[in-house]
C-alpha cells in the first residue's frame, strides 16, 4: 500500500478549504465572545470514565479507545465535546453564577456520520451552565442561527422537538416504560407497523399517543394538532409551550418545523432539541439542545444547553474563496528592501518573496503588484 494513503474517511485539509475553516472559526468564535462566551480548550484525549461520563451510547460507539502506556488506564479520543465542557464547568470553574463556553478543535469518530462525512470533524459550539429557563435555549438558538449566517447561509430550516414528550408517556405507563429504548428505535425510524405491533398491551391513551406521534410533523400548526391528540399530561403541556416559544423566536430568521418523533440525542438531551439544515445537504449542519443531567457525573448537576456544528461540512458548502492579491517582492537583504518589505505587512498586505531560481505557484494567492527597485527607490507596479 503506498505510504501516502490516508484512512477511509480522513482527509487532508488543503489551503483553499483551512483558508474557509479558519475564517469561519475566527468569524464564529469572535462572535460567541460578543454574547460573552468564554473560550477553553479541552484535551484531545482523556480517560474513559470522564469523557463518556452521561454521553449515551451513541458517542461510546463513536469514540476511538487506547491503552494508557503510563497508567495502563482505557483512554478515549474524543468524538464530542460537549461532555468536556460540562466537566470544566462543574468541576474545574465550578462557578455559581451562569457561566457561558465556547469552544472550537478536531474530534474524531470511529465510523463516519453519513455517506461522505469526514471521521475528523471541526468542531465549533458553544454551551450555557446554571439557567433552567427557556431563555437559555432561545439564546443558543440565537446563536445556532447567527453562526450560520455569518457563513452566508440565508436560506435555513429549523426542526425543533422535545424528549418531555415521550418521558411524559413513558412515565405513566410501566409496559412501555420497560419497552423505552425499542420505543425510542422504533420512533426514530417513523415504523407505525412496529409501534402498532409493540404497544398492545400499553394504556390505550398510550398507544394512541405513540401511533400519532410519527405522523406530527410539519409546520408549527403541528403543535394544535398534538395538543388535539396527545394525552393533557402536564409534562406533555409544557415541551408543547417550550417548542411554540422557541419557534416564534426563529420566525423570520428560518423555515420552522416540528418533528415530535425525532429523538436523536433521546438519551443525552433532556429538553428541547433542535437541528439546523441548509441546500446542499441531506444532513443536519447543527444540532443543539438542552442536556441538564450530565453534570451529575461529575459530582454537580447543572442546567445545560448548547449547540454544536462541523466546520469542515460547513466549509464544503460554501464558493470557493477569492485569491488573496499580494505583492511579489525579490529576494535579497539590503536593509531598504527589508524595511520595505516590513512596512507593506504591517500594512495588512501580503508579500511574497520569490526564491531565486524559482516562480511563485500558489492557490491561495494572486500577485497583481511587483515591488521592483528605480532609481534607488523600492517601488509598487501593477502586474497586467
Amino acid at each position: 500500500m503506498p505510504n501516502w494513503l490516508l484512512p477511509e474517511n480522513i482527509a487532508d485539509v488543503l489551503p483553499s478549504e483551512a483558508r474557509k475553516i479558519e475564517e469561519l472559526r475566527r468569524l464564529m468564535l469572535d462572535n460567541f465572545r460578543l454574547y460573552g462566551y468564554e473560550l477553553v480548550m479541552p484535551p484531545l484525549l482523556e480517560y474513559t470514565e470522564s469523557l463518556l461520563a452521561g454521553a449515551g451510547e451513541d458517542t461510546d460507539l463513536k469514540t476511538f479507545k487506547v491503552i494508557d502506556p503510563l497508567s495502563g488506564r482505557l483512554l478515549g479520543l474524543r468524538a464530542d465535546m460537549t461532555t468536556q465542557v460540562a466537566r470544566i464547568d462543574a468541576h474545574l470553574l465550578n462557578r455559581e453564577s451562569i457561566t457561558r463556553l465556547c469552544y472550537a478543535g478536531s474530534v474524531l469518530h470511529t465510523r463516519p456520520s453519513g455517506l461522505h462525512a469526514t471521521r475528523e470533524p471541526v468542531q465549533i459550539g458553544a454551551e450555557i451552565y446554571g439557567h433552567a429557563g427557556l431563555e437559555a435555549d432561545a439564546e443558543i438558538q440565537e446563536l445556532a442561527l447567527g453562526s450560520l449566517a455569518l457563513a452566508g447561509f440565508a436560506n435555513v430550516r429549523l426542526d425543533l422537538a422535545h424528549v418531555g414528550v415521550l418521558r411524559a408517556l413513558l412515565n405513566e405507563d410501566p409496559a412501555a416504560k420497560r419497552d423505552e429504548t425499542q420505543i425510542y428505535c422504533l420512533l426514530r425510524a417513523k415504523d407505525a407497523p412496529g409501534l402498532d405491533a409493540i404497544s398492545t398491551n400499553y394504556y390505550p391513551q398510550t398507544r394512541q399517543a405513540l401511533l400519532a406521534l410519527p405522523h406530527l410533523y410539519g409546520d408549527v400548526e403541528v403543535l394544535a394538532k398534538a395538543r388535539e391528540q396527545l394525552p393533557a399530561l402536564p409534562g406533555i403541556q409544557r415541551a408543547l409551550a417550550e417548542l411554540a416559544a422557541l419557534a416564534a423566536g426563529a420566525i423570520g430568521r428560518a423555515e420552522v418545523a416540528i418533528d415530535l418523533a425525532d429523538l436523536r440525542g433521546y438519551q443525552y438531551e433532556s429538553g428541547a432539541m433542535f437541528a439546523l439544515y441548509v441546500p446542499g445537504l441531506p444532513n443536519a449542519v447543527a444540532r443543539g439542545g438542552r442536556y441538564d443531567h450530565v453534570g451529575e457525573a461529575f459530582g454537580r448537576a447543572r442546567p445545560a444547553t448548547g449547540f454544536s456544528l462541523d466546520l469542515r461540512e460547513l466549509a464544503r458548502l460554501l464558493p470557493t474563496a477569492e485569491r488573496k492579491h499580494s505583492i511579489r517582492a525579490p529576494w535579497g537583504n539590503a536593509p531598504e528592501l527589508k524595511e520595505k518589505i516590513a512596512d507593506l505587512r504591517k500594512a495588512g498586505e501580503v508579500v511574497i518573496q520569490s526564491m531565486p531560481g524559482h516562480d511563485n505557484v500558489q492557490d491561495e494567492f494572486e500577485c497583481d503588484r511587483v515591488l521592483v527597485l528605480e532609481n534607488g527607490n523600492w517601488i509598487l507596479k501593477n502586474l497586467g
